[in-house]
């Protein structure tokens, strides 16, 4: 249920118009007329981006997710693999051996942390951030639905209330910080219900689907709200509930003894269990997602304690969070992760398809335990590095082609799902991130090179939910040129193709010769005519801002809407039916999706309903006002809830009187429509 009805959302937007065109905003004049604030280029020198709005302000670019870290490239493998190779594959699923279990084409979803939700997903029930529901809509388009996590380390803090002050839908409060932890510093959490009321009103405009978190840290004093909430307001928009997030490092982030064991967990675990189980006001008792170990213990080592044996029939998800490198050290240099990592070391790492491989290995086992109970497996938290991540990597289109592999690989290896976490303004993986409070009425959001992935994927599997996925080991295994096939309703419909190759002096790119059916998997010749191609490229692997998904882009840096922009292009290639093959180019770097019919293609196009931003007109009022007076000023110390970057910030320009009259007399008005 929408909360107030889609009339209430729209007059909020229609007095939220009202608000921005009486908005009292400052520009400042110089020699040179109207100026943005200015800053000079990193300490490091690192290039700016010539399509970023702010990309060579200094403070914007010490915020990570801004970053101007950019990277070489690493020099082409030597010796160089095969530069063109066959790929034969038969046309019926039952002549491929090793295919994955069905497959839903939402397979990469997203995990927010729970304290930045005002900023990602919106203030209130009623303030959606639209750049946001057009992201999703972009992936639910293609996918079928979209799944989502709100949650993460927050989550274990979080506590219901009735009330925070300025209408907030959620408050924190920073604790001390853990020097010996992995960089985690977790604040404690306040929540109203508003926040399920936000999520709900996002799902009746996009087909999103939500996990959410029971904290878990303190079992003896348990806060089951957000169940018993969710479940009311949600209702089958709720997929499950994680009990328990990365519980092997509670010890080492000192939120258990040092003692604390698998055992312990599972104890713990009962101990919700059985109070979920005596709570009537929770009707979804056997939707629980656990146990969420980030690796320090092993699977099969906790599984050993019996936690399967006692608790399979309430779990819906067993999950995992894995992350493939980490960048601690930065975050707490004073902790015990040892030296600062060097970003164009560990780059080389992630443009391999040894990556997803090894990544998915220390899992293979647990797949098949989830499959004999019947139960999903996803890696519930993921994305290039924990701590933030990488600038210059996890922001780069290397991150987007390895998102690509690495989701193919897990799908291959019978996950059922994986979702890319996404933090604050200080983390550089994130598939998109708003910008800062007091840029927003200049500027747009970020979308990160790693969201383009999650489109990738969803064209990949289709809506079908029947995609079946395998690894083709193609060009003899080579860890360069990976390639996937993907089956639906037990007939080829796609190929993946990934170059993590940079092209250098002309030299990288790849070129396939396809063959579908023949004598080598004893099929008759099924070659088709043509087949259709989508690319995903970018000029270099180290790229932040020109990346395009057959031929469209959501922009650079503070340029996003949350829409793709630019004419789609499908490239048609003719086969050769004699010689029953087609010849597929692969650019360097680049990742292609091959479409083997118009079916296949027709179950992935995109028909992509977006929401106009032009609700709210930003318009600035300006007046002549001396920098040096300017630069003295105090403002009004973030008094007002929406001004600054935190509260007590003052560093934000402060609403007047006479537009929140209005707005209050237009949520006033439409609150009487209502009601009629």
């Amino acid at each position: 249920m929408v909360r107030s009805g889609f009339l209430g959302v729209l007059v909020s937007a229609l007095s939220l118009s009202f608000y921005a065109t009486l908005v009292a905003g400052v520009t400042v004049y110089g020699p040179l007329g109207a100026q943005k604030p200015a800053g000079s280029q990193t300490a490091s020198g690192a290039t700016t981006s010539a399509t970023s709005t702010l990309g060579n302000v200094d403070w914007t670019s010490k915020l990570n997710a801004y970053n101007n870290v950019r990277l070489q490239p690493p020099p082409l493998p030597s010796p160089l693999p095969p530069m063109q190779f066959p790929i034969v594959v038969p046309s019926q699923a039952q002549n491929m051996p090793g295919l994955s279990i069905p497959q839903r084409g939402d397979f990469w979803g997203f995990s927010i942390e729970m304290s930045v939700i005002q900023q990602v997903i919106g203030k209130n029930a009623s303030f959606v951030q639209v750049p946001f529901l057009n992201l999703l809509a972009a992936v639910v388009e293609r996918a079928g639905n979209v799944r989502i996590r709100v949650g993460g380390n927050t989550q274990e803090t979080a506590t219901l209330a009735d009330h925070i002050a300025d209408n907030a839908i959620i408050e924190k409060a920073k604790t001390v910080e853990n020097p010996t932890s992995r960089g985690d510093s977790t604040p404690t959490l306040v929540y109203t219900t508003e926040l399920l009321h936000l999520l709900s009103n996002v799902s009746a405009l996009v087909n999103a689907k939500w996990y959410l978190g029971i904290p878990m840290n303190d079992t003896s004093n348990l806060r089951l709200q957000i169940a018993e909430v969710a479940d009311a307001i949600l209702g089958d928009n709720v997929l499950g509930y994680q009990v328990g997030n990365e519980p092997d490092l509670y010890a080492p982030h000192g939120h258990r003894p040092p003692t604390y064991d698998q055992a312990d967990y599972s104890k713990e675990f009962g101990v919700v269990v059985d109070a979920i189980q005596k709570d009537d006001k929770i009707r979804n008792k056997n939707r629980l997602v656990a146990p969420s170990l980030q690796g320090t213990w092993n699977p099969e080592d906790l599984f050993a304690s019996g936690f399967l044996d006692s608790y399979a029939s309430s779990l819906s998800v067993i999950a995992m969070e894995h992350y493939p490198d980490q960048n601690c050290a930065a975050v707490v240099p004073d902790g015990t992760f040892g030296p600062i990592k060097d970003p164009q070391t560990v780059f080389p790492n992630y443009l391999t398809h040894a990556s997803g491989q090894n990544l998915v290995k220390p899992y293979l086992n647990t797949a098949g335990i989830a499959q004999q109970l019947g139960k999903e497996f996803m890696m519930f938290e993921t994305n290039t590095a924990s701590c933030g991540g990488f600038p210059g990597v996890s922001d780069s289109f290397g991150a987007a082609i390895w998102a690509v592999d690495y989701g193919l690989q897990m799908a291959y290896s019978n996950f059922t799902g994986a979702l890319l976490h996404v933090g604050g303004q200080n983390v550089s993986y994130n598939p998109f991130t708003p910008p800062p409070t007091n840029l927003s009425v200049y500027d747009q959001w970020t979308v990160g090179p790693i969201f383009y992935s999650t489109l990738f994927m969803a064209e990949a599997l289709g809506t079908s939910n029947s995609s079946r996925v395998v690894d083709l080991a193609a060009n003899d295994g080579n860890a360069f040129t990976p390639a996937y096939a993907i089956y639906e309703d037990n007939a080829l419909a796609r190929i993946a193709l990934v170059n993590f190759m940079n092209e250098q002096d002309g030299v990288g790119s790849y070129n396939v010769s396809l063959s579908v059916g023949g004598m080598q998997v004893g099929e008759p010749n099924d070659t088709p005519t043509q087949v259709k191609v989508k690319y995903l490229l970018a000029p270099s692997v180290s790229e932040k801002d020109r990346i395009t998904w057959a031929n469209q882009t959501f922009g650079g840096r503070f340029q996003a809407d949350g829409r793709l922009s630019g004419q789609e292009f499908v490239q048609t290639i003719t086969c050769d039916q004699g010689a029953n093959a087609c010849h597929i180019p692969v650019p360097a770097p680049g990742a292609a999706l091959v479409f083997l019919s118009n079916e296949a293609q027709s179950h992935a196009d995109p028909t992509t309903m977006t929401y106009s931003t032009t609700a709210v007109t930003k318009a600035i009022e300006t007046m002549m006002i001396p920098p040096s007076a300017l630069a003295t000023s105090n403002g009004h110390a973030g008094k007002f809830p929406l001004s600054g970057t935190s509260k007590g910030s003052s560093g934000g320009a402060n609403a007047i009187a006479i537009p929140l009259s209005f707005s209050f007399a237009s949520l006033f008005f439409g609150f009487l429509v209502l009601l009629r």
